[in-house]
């Protein structure tokens, strides 16, 4: 499908794709190799995994419509696009305005996101080659959710070329706080040891009881990368991932096909850590994404067959720490929310989005209220910083 645009850049063309799958978005990858900040979560593999799956597919609530823009035979800028009929695995909340519209007679959903889904990991959403088409795509955006009388259209964890795209239309931005490590620069961290040792000492000290309560319970780790993580390691990961969603009365958002497919064309970018005890039997896993041309590590998803004391932070954080600090990385994400990651060396970063809305009234009141969050958040992010868990320079 073709949305018409009214426009000065005649020559671009914008089409609309319902399926990741779509032989036309082949130049996707290469066009987002060329982006400031591309994960491996904005790659074709992970959205037709995801797609293929049914883990985010139109009968889950997912319905693809992914932009691209044409300049001649050329693809000059894309975007993954959802038709979305609720507001799960976002993790940028609206169901309060979901609520107002709803109380007014107003039908919310469906709405148009722009977002991995499943996955609030901060990147490059607006792919282009440069800023008019990145504008073009924006308006291809705005186009789409008015020829289809959407409520509004969305832009989630995006960089700061995206939003900037969004503001120059006129879209609202909000703002969001996750917490991330920065390897030590311009010399990195030695070891484990070392990070530890720039720690202020209650800090140190509690991460060194925590890792203490692992050892003593006879858990010991081993970390398998890329093509060493075996089918039999996936099936006990996606075990021990799926009572994590038991424990909080929940149901997993991605299939064990999801897995079985991102293993299979996205090896490289996968680290596992097994806890194990003495006798070799596996009590719990951590999956860890990777990026190696960015020295990135993303923590996204854990679980335990039995409560260990400590071992979540042992498994989640301190084992990829570790890591990340041996093999040269320069950043570790430990994911959405979290306050207690700053006590282990995650630092606070602001993260943002970017929204549309049609109504006038509505956009007015939303405006209203982001401005008054958009100041709270800044306070929080203030309050943040001046916990710092590192020593003072000196």
């Amino acid at each position: 499908m073709r949305i018409g645009l009214k426009t000065a850049q005649l020559d671009y063309v914008i089409r609309v794709h319902e399926n990741p799958a779509d032989p036309a978005l082949a130049p996707w990858n290469r066009l987002l190799a060329q982006q400031s900040q591309p994960t491996p979560f904005m790659r074709l593999e992970y959205f037709r995994a995801l797609h293929e799956s049914g883990s985010a597919a139109a009968r889950s609530g997912w319905r693809p419509q992914f932009l691209s823009v044409w300049h001649g035979d050329e693809m000059v800028a894309a975007c993954p696009a959802y038709l979305k009929s609720h507001s799960y695995g976002e993790y940028v909340f609206d169901w309060a305005w979901a609520d107002a519209y709803q109380r007014h007679g107003l039908a919310y959903y469906p709405k148009l996101l722009v977002a991995v889904p499943f996955t609030p990991v901060p990147g490059s959403r607006l792919l282009a080659t440069d800023e008019a088409a990145r504008q073009v795509l924006m308006q291809g955006l705005e186009a789409l959710a008015r020829q289809q009388t959407l409520s509004s259209a969305h832009l989630l964890f995006g960089t700061a070329a995206d939003h900037q795209a969004a503001q120059a239309q006129g879209w609202m931005e909000r703002q969001g706080v996750q917490f991330h490590w920065q390897n030590r620069c311009p010399e990195p961290y030695a070891g484990f040891e070392d990070f530890l040792a720039s720690l202020q000492r209650e800090k140190r000290k509690k991460i060194q009881q925590e890792r203490r309560r692992v050892r003593e319970a006879g858990i010991w780790f081993e970390a398998r990368q890329g093509a060493q993580i075996v089918e039999q390691d996936w099936d006990f990961f996606y075990r021990c991932y799926q009572l994590t969603y038991r424990a909080h009365h929940s149901t997993p958002y991605l299939s064990r096909d999801f897995f079985a497919r991102v293993a299979d064309t996205m090896a490289e970018h996968w680290l596992l850590f097994i806890a194990c005890r003495a006798d070799g039997s596996r009590v719990a896993a951590s999956l860890i994404a990777l990026d190696p041309a960015q020295g990135a590590a993303y923590g996204r998803y854990w679980g335990a067959v039995e409560p260990i004391s400590c071992l979540h932070f042992e498994a989640c954080y301190y084992q990829p720490l570790q890591w990340c600090i041996e093999q040269g990385y320069r950043r570790f994400e430990g994911g959405a929310q979290g306050e207690h990651k700053m006590a282990r060396g995650l630092l606070p970063v602001p993260t943002r989005s970017s929204h549309w809305l049609a109504h006038p009234g509505f956009k007015e009141a939303v405006a209203d209220f982001l401005a008054q969050e958009g100041q709270a958040m800044r306070g929080y992010v203030d309050e943040l910083e001046s916990h710092q868990p590192f020593k003072a320079p000196g």
